[in-house]
């Protein structure tokens, strides 16, 4: 009995130190970092504590605006990505128009849900509800609310409005 408990004390100890050893110590130098320490002298820099560093290698590829400077007088976020089936004209023209009529009708209903909860909202001054007349933290909250739902249709609108700008022209 002795013995397997000094077996599991044992390799409990090891399993214990075995990671610690692992890391060997790390210095940052502003935003590099280094296990050298001849390199970590020289610039001057301070000891990683508390913690392993993990460090990724960049994966050769450039950064997203060096790739993105293609020289082409168009967006990038209108190309198609390499590898892509070509779109006919035509049908692009009439997926394009089907967007547009989707978006077109988004807007209708976003719009009139917008003038809805104005009318609703009453500038800042809605109807009393039930309780509210008693409780008027609860129309404060539901003021507040209505205030913020103004403001995400709001926001839903200007959202669709830049889609339909992102659409070419439509053709006749």
């Amino acid at each position: 009995m002795k013995t397997a408990s000094l077996i599991f004390l044992a390799g409990s100890l090891l399993a214990v130190a075995l990671p610690a050893s692992a890391q060997e110590r790390v210095w940052r130098c502003g935003n590099e970092y280094t296990n050298n320490s001849t390199i970590a002298q020289q610039k001057g820099c301070k000891v990683m504590e508390g913690g392993n560093v993990t460090v990724v290698q960049g994966s050769g590829m450039p950064a997203p605006a060096a790739r993105s400077s293609g020289g082409g007088g168009g967006s990038s976020a209108a190309r198609a990505p390499a590898g892509s089936p070509r779109v006919e004209g035509v049908d692009q023209r009439a997926r394009d128009g089907e967007a547009r009529s989707v978006l077109e009708s988004e807007l209708k209903k976003a719009e009139a849900r917008q003038a809805e909860l104005q009318k609703e909202y009453n500038n800042g001054e809605p109807e009393k509800q039930g309780s509210e007349g008693r409780n008027y933290q609860k129309y404060l909250d539901r003021v507040a609310e209505m205030k913020a739902e103004l403001a995400r249709n709001e926001s839903d609108i200007a959202g669709i409005r830049r889609e339909l700008g992102r659409l070419p022209a439509k053709q006749q």
